[in-house]
C-alpha cells in the first residue's frame, strides 16, 4: 500500500501562484501514474491533472490546462502541481492520487488506487 502525503496548500489571493507537493512512500513510485483531484464543499471530487509514470505524458481538465502544470521527480518520489493565475473558484481541498492503470484513465475516480489526505487551497478575491 502506498502512502501519499500532500503539502503546500494555503490561503492566497486571486492571481497568485501556489505549488502543491505529494510525497509517496511504500511502493515503487516511478512505476505508477499519479494525479491530482479537488473537491469543493458540497461538490463532487473532480479530476484536475494526471501524469504518466515517466512524466512524459500529462492530462488536464479543460478548465485547468492553461494554468496548472503537473510534473514529477521520481528520484524524490514526489509529484507536484504548479497552479498559476489562481481564481476564487479554485478554492477546494486538493487530493493526490495514485493511478491503477494509466494516466489517461485517471480522469475517472474509479481509476484511482490510493488517495492522500488532502491539502486545502483557498483563493480570496
Amino acid at each position: 500500500q502506498v502512502q501519499l502525503t500532500e503539502s503546500g496548500g494555503g490561503l492566497v489571493r486571486a492571481g497568485d501562484s501556489l505549488r502543491l507537493s505529494c510525497a509517496a512512500s511504500g511502493r515503487s513510485f516511478s512505476e505508477l501514474p499519479m494525479g491530482w483531484f479537488r473537491q469543493a464543499p458540497g461538490k463532487e471530487r473532480d479530476f484536475v491533472a494526471s501524469i504518466s509514470w515517466s512524466g512524459g505524458t500529462t492530462y488536464y481538465a479543460d478548465t485547468e490546462k492553461d494554468r496548472f502544470i503537473i510534473y514529477r521527480n521520481n528520484d524524490k518520489n514526489t509529484v507536484y502541481l504548479q497552479m498559476n493565475s489562481l481564481k476564487p473558484e479554485d478554492t477546494a481541498a486538493y487530493y493526490c492520487a495514485e493511478g491503477r492503470t494509466t494516466a489517461q484513465a485517471m480522469r475517472e475516480l474509479k481509476a484511482v488506487d490510493s488517495w492522500g489526505q488532502g491539502t486545502q487551497v483557498t483563493v480570496s478575491s
